[in-house]
């Protein structure tokens, strides 16, 4: 009996751009954790922002299941990726095979982690400092993309990772990068939008960098945008971004 040919096409950049894309553009998704109690595969829905590493976070109460379930077992998978006009399996989506880390309140990476998940998530200002409340980082392990009918490829976890030297460096200087950005180009938000062939809605915004791009918000639209190459500081982001919007098409 001749073996059955692999489902799985050879993973290139283009599949991991799509990975990557797929993750850091993800406004909410799906969780599955291990119920402590039965074993059994738990699924929640969780909002989601991105560290300046390129790891998602996920915010969440320490009286919901998934949020007991990663204090015994921090393995979790983690869908991404919005279906749209017909068929939901056509379009593209993402599973991230993940390790949770608590992010409580002292942890080195809290203040960073807590202004960018409130820039994409300006509501959850009216619970972020609840007592009960935790961020966790969720460590990609590998991940499995679908990109469409016959588009399936497996990912390292790094292949979802920002790797570069810059990051701390960029986190400390991206809100007052952006700031200077926007005063400098009040209309830099509406360019980028009207390039980028987002979609028509009310005034859009930056609402967080990296090395690898950036992200832009407006109402329940999340645009992200991944640079050719990784930047080495938030002048070069801020430049790429400036490029973009204004470069003669």
């Amino acid at each position: 009996m001749k073996d059955q040919p692999s489902p799985l096409r050879e993973t290139d950049d283009e599949a991991r751009k799509l990975a990557r894309v797929l993750l850091r553009s993800a406004r909410h998704a799906a969780i599955a954790v291990l119920d402590p109690e039965t074993g059994f595969p738990f699924a929640s829905r969780v909002l989601v922002a991105i560290d300046i590493d390129g790891t998602p976070v996920i915010l969440v109460s320490r009286l919901s299941a998934h949020t007991r379930a990663l204090g015994s077992d921090p393995r979790a998978s983690l869908l991404t990726g919005e279906p749209g006009r017909g068929d939901p399996l056509a379009h593209g989506r993402l599973t991230t095979q993940c390790l949770a880390e608590a992010v409580e309140r002292g942890h080195p990476f809290y203040e960073r982690i807590r202004t960018r998940f409130l820039d994409r998530h300006t509501k959850a200002k009216l619970y972020i400092d609840f007592p009960d409340f935790l961020f966790f980082r969720l460590k990609p392990e590998q991940a499995s993309l679908n990109g469409g009918f016959g588009r399936a490829y497996q990912l390292d976890g790094n292949d979802l990772i920002i790797q570069s030297a810059a990051n701390e460096e960029i986190a400390a200087a991206a809100t007052a990068a952006v700031r200077d950005l926007v005063e400098r180009h009040p209309d830099v938000a509406e360019r980028l939008a009207d390039r980028l062939k987002a979609p028509e809605s009310g005034s859009w915004r930056i609402c967080g960098i990296d090395s690898s791009g950036f992200d832009m918000i407006s109402g329940d639209f999340l645009l992200r945008h991944e640079f050719e190459t990784l930047a080495v500081d938030a002048d070069h982001i801020c430049s790429n971004i400036s490029k973009i919007a204004y470069s003669i098409p």
